[in-house]
C-alpha cells in the first residue's frame, strides 16, 4: 500500500499546480481508488474527464488523510485507557472506527488491534 503518489498529486494540485490527465495520473487512481473502497467504475468514469478526475483525486486523498488521522486517535486514545486500566474502554475507539471508515487498508488495522485487546 503505497500512496505517496496519490499524497504527492494532490498536494501539487492543491498548492495550484495544474493537473493534467495523463496516462501515468491515470494509473495512479485507477490503483488507488479500489484501496479507499471508491469502485473501479466509478473511478473509471471520473477519469474521463478533468474536473471529476480532480474530484477522485481530492477523494481518495482525503479518506487516506482522514483515515489516517482517525485510526492514529484511536490507538493513542486506546493506549491511554489501557494505561488507566480500563480495558473495555481501550475497545471502544476501535469500535468507533470500524463503524465509520470505509478504507480497507484501516479497517483491517483497528480490527487487528481491537482482536489483540480481546486476547487474553
Amino acid at each position: 500500500m503505497n500512496w505517496d503518489d496519490v499524497r504527492s498529486l494532490a498536494r501539487r494540485t492543491s498548492e495550484g499546480q495544474p493537473f493534467t490527465l495523463t496516462d501515468e495520473t491515470r494509473a495512479i487512481l485507477r490503483r488507488a481508488a479500489p484501496q479507499v473502497a471508491i469502485p473501479p467504475g466509478e473511478a473509471e468514469r471520473a477519469l474521463q474527464q478533468v474536473p471529476s478526475a480532480v474530484a477522485l483525486l481530492d477523494e481518495v486523498a482525503s479518506r487516506i488523510r482522514v483515515g489516517s488521522r482517525r485510526l492514529s486517535r484511536a490507538i493513542v486514545d486506546s493506549a491511554n485507557r489501557q494505561d488507566a486500566g480500563d480495558m473495555d474502554g481501550a475497545r471502544q475507539p476501535f469500535l468507533d472506527v470500524l463503524a465509520v471508515e470505509v478504507v480497507p487498508h484501516y479497517r483491517a488495522i483497528a480490527q487487528t488491534h481491537l482482536d489483540a485487546l480481546d486476547d487474553p
